[in-house]
């Protein structure tokens, strides 16, 4: 009864898994964690939370927690601070697509995209990479500012 547990995509057939918005809430509001990396699950047919980072992890953690070959989503909780000094905090969505993941990886994220945007509703940024070079720290760095 997978089609109950899940909120269905018509357009790819692709649900968000229950969890999702629940874990957007809880890194958003909470600050409980400091990224969050969703993956598709092909057999279930549903986006479905990967991995969360420790509010204590790095940047740097984040990145090695997207795949090198493989499409995932993510969420990164942006803590900077601001020209007046001001403790500020951005949420960025990226859809992680490298060049060198399959093609039906990269056809499925794409049109599954906007389902998992609408569930994770109130994030500041989106980024599109395909390669670790458009998710380097200072693309978020010039983007919150």
């Amino acid at each position: 009864m997978a089609f109950m547990r899940s909120h269905s995509n018509a357009s790819s057939g692709m649900g968000v898994a229950p969890n999702i918005r629940e874990t957007f809430v809880e890194l958003q509001m909470k600050k409980a964690f400091r990224y969050v990396i969703f993956k598709i699950e092909e057999k279930q047919k549903e986006v479905v939370v990967e991995k969360t980072g420790a509010t204590t992890e790095s940047y740097d953690d984040f990145l090695a927690s997207l795949p090198e070959n493989d499409c995932r989503y993510a969420l990164y909780d942006f803590d900077f601070v601001t020209g007046e000094n001001v403790q500020k905090s951005k949420i960025f969505f990226i859809a992680w697509s490298p060049s060198t993941s399959r093609i039906r990886a990269k056809m499925l994220y794409s049109t599954s995209k906007d389902r998992i945007k609408h569930e994770l509703d109130g994030f500041h940024y989106e980024i599109q990479a395909t390669d670790p070079s458009e998710v380097d720290i200072e693309v978020l760095r010039e983007r919150a500012h």
